[in-house]
């Protein structure tokens, strides 16, 4: 059974749009300003849970990345 095709405008987490700032300038050749993923934090942790043939292919969105992080703050405590 093939592997579905990798959407790299879309959260390989949840699937939501990943509003990929790189993404969008790639698809409509308009530059865009930086990403939103510049100032944000990613853990090892959520990075470990993107599906291996998504990785490197499809931006995480801010919905999953705020949320990575707020479920580290609280196991943190």
């Amino acid at each position: 059974m093939p592997t579905p095709a990798i959407d790299p405008g879309r959260c390989p987490l949840c699937g939501s749009d990943n509003r990929c700032a790189m993404e969008i300038q790639r698809e409509t050749g308009q530059t865009q300003p930086p990403c939103w993923c510049v100032d944000a934090t990613f853990s090892p942790d959520l990075f470990k849970r993107i599906p291996e043939a998504a990785r490197g292919q499809a931006c995480i969105c801010a919905a999953c990345a705020a949320q990575a992080l707020r479920g580290a703050r609280d196991a943190a405590g």
